[in-house]
């Protein structure tokens, strides 16, 4: 089929090809992060905003790790602790000493009543 539309691929009200004057574009402060592997990503954020609400670390898009302003001391990546099963609280609450008194405790009001608590 030869021809076509001449306009196909373009947007209506787009202008002349290669334009750029569209809009006005607000002031913004470029800010870098680098990660640990030395991956540098720059944000923009805009000009108004106060120093104290740009964030220091963010998370690196590239690499997924944490990424900090300082391209020198960028952040460690911080180990999650694994999953704790109830037993480890208790565990980290209670010594051994205290375990046995409790439980001889428990054994004790069990042969005597029959009942648990």
């Amino acid at each position: 089929m030869a021809g076509g539309s001449a306009i196909r691929g373009t947007r209506v009200g787009s202008g002349p090809m290669g334009e750029q004057d569209h809009g006005n574009h607000a002031e913004r402060t470029a800010v870098s992060y680098w990660d640990i592997e030395g991956n540098e990503t720059v944000r923009h954020y805009a000009a108004d905003v106060p120093a104290d609400q740009i964030p220091e670390t963010i998370d690196s898009p590239t690499t997924g790790l944490p990424a900090g302003r300082d391209k020198n001391n960028p952040p460690q990546i911080v180990k999650t602790e694994p999953y704790k099963t109830h037993l480890a609280y208790v565990k980290e609450r209670r010594t051994e000493d205290e375990a046995q008194e409790i439980l001889a405790d428990a054994i004790d009001r069990l042969r005597t009543t029959g009942r648990p608590y």
